[in-house]
């Protein structure tokens, strides 16, 4: 090939070439666009985004505009890297899921931790107010300001931020050879420990980690493990583990669920979705039924886990943790730029670096206002020698023949200076008052005792620190809110089938259900019997025992002649301490089913007694034995009632126990279960007892032929014009083998004397004494003592009996 005359060809080294080109791309990268700025916490672009806004006048009491003039005016004066790269800075600025402190205040569609946001011409921005505090001063010559792209426009070398935002929203950037990920804290914590800082610069970094504890994420979750963000704090590099933020409630009356309320930092519902079900395919993941995302804006976070009720709960909770992102580490990576150069600094250099940066500019601050102040006060007095002298001043300048003649004769006449002859000159005639003149007076003295304060202020370092920690104190009352995100030092949970971690799925250990006489029902994994001695605690008063196993049903009668099935796994296990569980730990056993209007439970069985009967009393005197045989299904009929009857009573029998039935009007009536013929689960019953007009039975009981004399009956008698639980009444205990025996279907015998102002019977109960009675709160009550008079009158009690068991 051969060169023509206007060809200059140069022959230059292709490798130094590739080196130099890259290493001037490498640090446009590093300096211009991935890394922030260690004074202000921002990158380039972010900093003008803030800087045109400002200047645009988008303040938070403006209304918003399209996010595309923001993009446009950004990228036509600042930042000519393309609009796309602006609009997503511009959209993270404004995502309270990505920062700790938003700085920009968005209207419409900004996207969530699964979706991006809606295009520029559909959403509209403005400063949300903590960008006030990045922007403030910024006309007070308190950063350099340096050229754009073309030189055409001015901009802030750096932005005067008030807020520690390096450390405050974090950062993440990936550059040439480098990166930078750094976590979000709580701006309350973080300006304590920056003034703490300033006042003890010899601090050390236990002393500031009292002050900042730990990351606080914006969208809360837990953070396990604190050795990772120790070593960060100190070195600049760490990892630390967040965790997503759960309970464990029942979602339908036989299901439980595991209910996420906060996620890990950056990570969407739809993900983890996405990973359970593919966990559930792989079968990495069991005992899950379905997963539901119940989140809005109203109610936040609501990821809903449903457990399938043969597992545990906290088991799958483990799981989930292990093998989906409810669980993700976060490895930080403090670098940014201190001079122009990249860092890895760690939180005490972070601290150092802003502090030093807010000193800059407060100092800056002081020195311009005081410029301000000393020229201003220039001024004044020269007007308050013109005042004095008006007269004289006016005729010097009508005599002049034009300003330049009059300013020279002013600053010589009065000896001014050419700023005080030209400000004069302007001035209009409506100034030249008595009150402009006690106005200038007041402006005079006004303006030297702000020249002293700055003075000061510049001369003393402990009266600048003073200003730079108030300053900080009023941003930290201004923009702080409280901590979200829960600091763990260890692992709180549990790996599955590890060492001393909960079984994944629940064996069919024996177990016992236990039904308080308020109602409430417990789970209790143990074989020992429930210890009678000792301090009664709250629902200590058992209305029904059922010995079972984990995997197995038991049937809940209730008062409309239904059985349903529960599962035991649903009844809410608690611990046995010492033998004595607590029942107030249990749940109301109406809470666990689904039951109909004026339906309620009242007594539970096991379904896999076949040698007994269930035995059934209603309300109108009718006595039912039925065959169990239960069918599969969630709930059977095993008594077809009379209009206006229901069930008042249930229990399993034998054909040699003993049925005992109590009327309201105060009747006992005994007799054997043998004389009541089984009948099939449509059967209406037969006669039991014969009940008195208004009367109505109210207790049903089946006792061993052979144990009569260890058991007893308890009632209550109050009057029937008291409204329910407002009158205690009186109480009275006697045994059982004290009634004699009459034949099914007779009125049976007097029970207790009613005293003046008693007409009723409010409780009975028939069963194996000691008896307890407990109040609705599930308080135990003082019972009297037995008294072996069958029909004698009751003692008077001083609390409301609710239940007896």
């Amino acid at each position: 090939m051969v060169a023509t005359r206007n060809e200059n060809i140069t022959d230059i080294d292709v490798s130094a070439e590739m080196r130099n080109s890259f290493l001037e791309y490498s640090y446009s990268v590093i300096y211009s666009r991935a890394l922030p700025d260690a004074r202000d916490g921002l990158k380039p672009v972010q900093r003008r985004i803030l800087f045109q806004m400002d200047q645009m006048g988008l303040k938070p009491d403006r209304g918003h505009v399209k996010s595309s003039r923001v993009v446009g005016d950004v990228m036509g004066r600042l930042h000519p890297h393309g609009d796309s790269a602006i609009y997503d800075a511009m959209v993270r600025l404004a995502q309270d899921f990505s920062l700790r402190l938003p700085f920009v205040d968005g209207h419409g569609n900004f996207g969530s931790p699964d979706d991006g946001p809606a295009a520029p011409r559909y959403t509209e921005v403005r400063m949300a107010p903590a960008a006030l505090a990045m922007t403030a001063s910024l006309g007070e010559d308190v950063v350099d300001m340096i050229s754009n792209y073309d030189n055409t426009y001015m901009e802030p070398e750096v932005l005067p931020a008030a807020i520690p935002s390096l450390l405050v929203n974090g950062s993440s950037g990936i550059a040439v050879g480098m990166a930078t990920n750094m976590a979000p804290h709580n701006l309350v914590e973080v300006i304590a420990g920056a003034r703490f800082l300033l006042e003890k610069p010899e601090a050390s970094l236990d002393e500031l980690m009292r002050y900042i504890p730990g990351p606080d994420l914006p969208e809360g979750g837990k953070i396990v493990g604190l050795e990772g963000i120790r070593q960060a704090y100190e070195t600049g590099r760490g990892i630390f583990r967040t965790r997503a933020t759960a309970h464990i409630e029942n979602i339908t009356p036989r299901k439980k669920g595991i209910i996420f309320t906060e996620l890990p930092y950056l990570t969407g519902p739809e993900k983890i979705i996405e990973k359970i079900k593919d966990g559930v395919s792989s079968k990495k993941l069991q005992g899950i039924s379905g997963v539901q995302n119940l989140t809005d804006r109203h109610h936040g976070t609501r990821l809903v886990v449903e457990v399938k009720n043969a597992f545990n709960p906290e088991a799958v909770l483990a799981a989930l943790y292990q093998h989906t992102p409810l669980e993700e580490s976060f490895g930080i990576n403090n670098v940014a730029l201190v001079d122009g150069q990249p860092r890895t600094m760690g939180l005490k250099e972070i601290l150092e670096v802003f502090l030093t940066h807010r000193r800059n500019v407060t100092r800056r601050r002081c020195e311009f206002r005081l410029r301000k102040a000393q020229d201003r006060l220039h001024l004044v007095g020269g007007l308050l020698i013109a005042i004095v002298d008006i007269d004289e001043v006016i005729a010097v300048i009508r005599s002049s023949e034009d300003s330049a003649t009059a300013a020279s004769r002013l600053m010589s006449i009065f000896d001014l200076s050419q700023a005080q002859a030209d400000y004069i000159l302007e001035l209009r005639l409506r100034r030249l008052t008595k009150f402009s003149q006690i106005e200038l007076e007041s402006e005079r003295d006004s303006l030297n005792e702000t020249i002293t304060e700055l003075t000061d202020i510049l001369r003393s370092d402990e009266r600048m620190r003073m200003l730079i920690s108030t300053e900080l104190a009023d941003v930290a009352r201004e923009y702080g809110t409280p901590r979200r995100t829960v600091l763990l030092e260890a692992d709180a949970v549990a790996q599955p089938n590890k060492n001393n971690g909960p079984k994944l799925k629940i064996t069919d250990d024996p177990c016992r259900v236990i039904l308080s006489a308020t109602g409430r029902i417990a789970r209790i994994v143990d074989g020992e019997p429930i210890r009678r001695e000792g301090p009664r605690a709250a629902h200590d008063a058992i209305g029904a025992i059922v010995e079972t196993t984990n995997l197995s049903d038991i049937g809940v009668v209730t008062s409309a002649g239904n059985v349903h099935r529960l599962n035991v796994v649903d009844v809410p296990a608690i611990p046995d301490t010492q033998n004595a569980p607590s029942l107030s730990a249990g749940t109301l056993l109406s809470e666990l089913l689904l039951l109909a209007k004026d339906e309620t439970p009242l007594m539970i069985i096991s379904l896999k007694e076949q040698e007994r009967v269930l035995t059934l009393a209603t309300a109108a005197g009718k006595i039912k034995r039925v065959v169990l045989d239960p069918p599969n299904k969630s709930q059977f009929d095993v008594m077809t009632l009379m209009d206006n009857d229901r069930i008042v009573g249930a229990n399993i029998s034998g054909d040699s126990d003993v049925l005992v039935l109590v009327t309201s009007d105060g009747q006992l009536l005994r007799f054997d279960a043998s004389a009541v013929r089984p009948q099939g689960r449509a059967g209406q019953g037969v006669a039991g007892m014969r009940v008195s007009d208004g009367a109505s039975v109210i207790a049903l009981g089946v006792v061993p032929a052979d144990d009569l004399a260890a058991h007893g009956v308890v009632t209550i008698a109050g009057s029937s014009q008291a409204l329910p639980g407002t009158v205690a009444g009186s109480a009275k205990i006697t045994p059982l083998d004290r009634y004699p025996a009459k034949g099914r279907g007779t009125g049976g015998v007097r029970a207790q004397r009613f005293l003046r102002g008693e007409d009723i019977l409010s409780h009975a109960w028939i069963g194996q004494l000691p008896a307890r009675a407990v109040t609705v709160e599930g308080k135990p009550v003082e019972l009297p003592e037995i008294d072996e008079r069958r029909d004698a009158s009751g003692s008077p009690l001083v609390d409301i009996v609710s239940a007896i068991g």
